[in-house]
């Protein structure tokens, strides 16, 4: 029977009970609490023990695993990589599946339950997090490693895409775009996860193959990036859907402006299913200054530049920005001819010299054996002394141009060697090109060949440009050096002192030179002596915090442009005369390296890169 609430059922002493309740027994003597409660940490104790020596061991287990795929793995990307270099994609090939296994293995090793919860630990856990992010980017990047390789073999298959006639094979570049797309995308979200990673919070014997990994990641990005770009604009670009025209701006070093040398000539090029033809030259001559820009000029590029950028053809490249070069040059020839273009081309001498290596040595009409060795002499020192009138001049141009193209059109000289030195040009900024195509020109303006300084595609770039003052040909004779002397990366920006050495050593005669070499600057400037405008632009956002002449503070002119702080300084060097300038830039945020677009010249490279690395 029921008791009713608030009484012991029957048989029960309500006062027992309570005692049972409080941890005594039913015959009044205490209940031993204190050794129950040490028996339930003991086993819990064995219990959490048990779990930690498995989960150790577990993890052990499956570290060993992933080591030695990685390992492996490692062995193999060594010996792959000479394969690489050498283009020779059936041994990388043939070392595919292997790699394909490790990286499986080594991912597998580090995805379970208790990997990902050991990379959560303090101390320990961003090892054990590194690994499991290498592991997968490492699978990742493989599995679109086939396609790629299949598409450089095919186009590896086809002579290097230029066939004995010159023409050049699009359709193993259009079949390999959307194989290079995808890879290009996998290994760019593979490098930003292991760039991610930390090397300083790492274990001393795992951080330097991180930082391995994060180098070896970003440079394959770039490369993959880089073909996904090409094999998708070259098709259309070089005609695969109709024709197509091209301006070619043939720029002269021995007079610099920003983007390398003034304009020499114009070349006209006609683009059809490969192949390339020239079908026009045109001097200076023909697009002689006109007396108001043929294009609106912003408040910025008059205070930079003044309006002589939009005034001439030769002119056009005072800016940095190469599509504004463009929208300029395009006017101009639409005032002279009437016509459109599909695009514009600019190429300084050096990058002929470098050709000159694939073809070997030719011959111009008037006779003179052109190589890689004596080309710039000959083409911007030697032609002035045998040649003192400016259209004789021209003529020689002109005609050494059309010399070299026609070797280069005709397959002359091996083709993987003429891409490679292409190439080369390209890293140094010394080659340029614009498209009129919208679609065309958005690939285009993110790429260095693009040379978008100011309209976007370098952001987080500084400059250091050249603009020659003296009106004249002695450039020739200036030795430029730039490198990067000082940087400091901290939590909020990066610092970077950028060192231009300039010295000017011409011949004892420089006085006696034609005219039109030693210069019309118009000043006061003495003949034989050179004047040159130097150009600074902080990142956008950023600041040029000092810059120094030798051992003093100089003050230039000051501007702003397209979110840039600019600054302008005038240099005049007599004879045997030099200058070191510093500049300080500071990025708006911290980031790993700083580049700095500059002038190419005939001594320096277009691009210099200070890297907190």
């Amino acid at each position: 029977m029921s008791a009713p609430d608030g009484a012991a059922p029957d048989g029960v002493d309500l006062v027992t009970a309570a005692s049972a309740d409080d941890g005594s027994r039913a015959d009044g003597a205490p209940e031993p609490a204190r050794p129950r409660r040490r028996r339930r940490w003991l086993i819990t104790a064995l219990t959490v023990l048990v779990l930690v020596v498995v989960a150790t061991g577990w993890l052990v287990f499956r570290g060993m695993q992933a080591a030695t795929a990685l390992v492996h793995a490692e062995q193999i990307v060594t010996q792959v990589r000479a394969s690489v270099t050498d283009a020779n994609t059936e041994a990388v090939t043939a070392r595919l599946p292997e790699l394909e296994a490790d990286a499986g293995r080594a991912r597998s090793a580090t995805s379970d339950p208790i990997w990902h919860a050991a990379a959560h630990l303090p101390v320990v856990g961003p090892n054990f997090a590194a690994v499991a992010t290498i592991s997968a980017a490492l699978d990742d990047v493989t599995r679109v490693a086939r396609p790629a390789l299949d598409g450089i073999s095919s186009i590896g298959g086809a002579k290097g895409l230029r066939g004995t006639d010159g023409r050049i094979d699009l359709k193993p570049l259009a079949d390999a775009a959307p194989a290079f797309a995808r890879a290009a995308s996998t290994v760019a979200t593979a490098e930003v996860s292991v760039a991610g990673i930390k090397p300083d919070q790492l274990l001393g014997p795992l951080a330097g193959p991180v930082k391995q990994a994060q180098s070896g990641l970003a440079q394959v990005s770039g490369l993959l990036t880089g073909a996904a770009q090409v094999s998708a604009l070259l098709p259309p670009m070089l005609g695969a859907d109709g024709p197509r025209t091209y301006l070619l701006l043939s720029l002269n070093d021995a007079e610099l402006r920003s983007a390398g040398g003034i304009v020499g000539a114009v070349a006209v090029l006609h683009v059809e299913n490969g192949a390339i033809s020239l079908v026009g030259q045109r001097s200076t001559l023909d697009f002689p200054f006109v007396p108001t820009s043929v294009l609106p000029l912003t408040d910025a590029e008059l205070a930079v530049y003044t309006d002589k950028l939009g005034r001439s053809v030769q002119n056009s490249v005072m800016t940095p920005d190469f599509p504004r070069t463009a929208e300029i040059v395009t006017q101009f020839w639409r005032n002279r001819s009437g016509g459109e273009v599909d695009g514009v081309i600019s190429a300084d001498p050096v990058v002929v010299s470098y050709l000159l290596k694939a073809t070997g040595a030719v011959v111009e009409p008037g006779g003179l054996s052109l190589n890689a060795g004596n080309f710039l002499d000959q083409l911007l020192h030697q032609s002035y002394l045998r040649l003192p009138d400016p259209v004789a001049a021209d003529g020689f141009f002109a005609g050494v141009a059309s010399t070299i193209f026609h070797a280069i059109g005709s397959g002359k000289g091996d083709a993987r060697k003429v891409v490679d030195e292409l190439g080369k040009a390209g890293s140094e900024h010394r080659m340029r090109v614009w498209s009129a195509h919208p679609a065309e020109e958005k690939v285009l303006a993110r790429t260095p060949a693009g040379g978008a300084f100011l309209s976007g595609g370098a952001d987080g770039a500084a400059g250091v440009f050249l603009n020659d003052g003296t009106a004249g040909k002695v450039d020739y004779f200036l030795r430029i050096h730039v490198s990067v002397e000082a940087v400091r990366c901290e939590a909020t920006s990066t610092t970077a002192v950028v060192r231009v050495d300039l010295a000017y050593d011409p011949p004892a005669g420089i006085a006696g030179y034609p005219r039109y070499v030693t210069g019309f600057s118009r000043t006061d400037l003495p003949t034989g002596w050179v004047a040159m405008n130097l150009t600074a632009y902080a990142p956008v956002g950023g600041t040029l915090v000092s810059t120094r002449l030798g051992a003093g503070t100089v003050g230039g002119q000051h501007a702003t442009e397209r979110g840039r702080e600019v600054e302008l300084f005038t240099s005049r060097f007599a004879p045997g005369e030099h200058a070191t300038y510093r500049f300080e830039f500071k990025t708006p945020g911290a980031t790993p390296a700083l580049p700095v677009w500059l002038t190419p010249t005939l001594t320096s490279s277009g691009l210099v890169t200070a890297s907190c690395g």
